[in-house]
């Protein structure tokens, strides 16, 4: 059994693979990103059928904590496949970032946009075949509007806020994931409980909820394009936030504490 890694040393790792990832040729992010929204859109997916199954069955509560545990599949498919999402670059490239280095601060706006745009456009393509001609049975399609519905009823603040807690979170699964894990099965434990955490706080991700979103206007949800576009704005801005201010930050303090210590 190896010993387990100290803050430095894992933040060493995340550096080298921070600066990987700032290297990339366009062509390498674009496909790991659209992928990435490949595989949390059949995250979304197995959400809904898993909830939709058991829905009449068991209390609604229930109900959405089977979805929930289902919807860490698509966490697991993006770590284990070495896919990427938008809300997995604020650690790793911030870590490997040049500061004194003009590229490397437009590598990282590149990767920032493009991941992002990437994710919801293979998220939202996905989305829009599965949802086609009854793919999905009538359950499913009915649990899927209603969690639109939840994501869109709460005030500004609260999406904003719920969205603070998503890139927290997602910061957190990457510290471990890309620094701490030694194995593949310790990847896919971390994958799936932040892939479930996020699903069952219905946490406001940048990714997860707009393709949730679109979901659910397929299936007649009451979201607008206007709602889609705002909770997409709160949930960049908040995940971004949550990201970087509330474990970035701490965590690179923490490292450079043990090294000096």
């Amino acid at each position: 059994m190896s010993a387990q890694r100290e803050p430095e040393q894992i933040y060493a790792r995340a550096r080298e693979e921070g600066r990987r990832r700032l290297a990339r040729p366009v062509l390498e992010l674009a496909a790991t990103a659209l992928v990435g929204g490949f595989d949390v859109a059949f995250g979304v997916v197995a959400l809904g059928l898993a909830a939709g199954a058991v829905t009449g069955s068991v209390r609604p509560e229930l109900a959405h904590l089977v979805g929930a545990l289902a919807f860490g599949i698509g966490f697991v498919f993006v770590v284990v496949g070495k896919s990427e999402l938008f809300t997995e670059n604020f650690l790793v490239p911030v870590a490997g970032l040049d500061r004194r280095s003009r590229a490397s601060w437009l590598k990282l706006g590149e990767l920032w946009s493009g991941a992002l745009l990437l994710n919801l456009l293979g998220g939202v393509t996905l989305a829009l075949i599965v949802t086609s001609k009854g793919v999905l049975p009538r359950g499913s399609q009915g649990e899927l509007a209603r969690l639109a519905e939840r994501i869109t009823s709460h005030s500004w603040t609260a999406e904003l806020v719920s969205a603070l807690v998503a890139g927290a979170l997602m910061t957190l699964m990457t510290w471990f994931v890309e620094g701490a894990a030694e194995t593949t099965g310790v990847r896919v434990v971390m994958s799936w409980i932040a892939g479930t955490l996020i699903a069952l706080g219905t946490f406001n991700h940048a990714i997860v909820s707009t393709i949730e979103l679109v979901f659910g206007m397929r299936y007649g949800a009451a979201v607008g394009v206007g709602d889609l576009f705002t909770n997409l704005g709160l949930a960049v801005a908040g995940n971004l936030a949550g990201g970087l201010l509330l474990v970035t930050f701490a965590r690179t303090a923490q490292a450079f504490a043990a090294t000096s210590s």
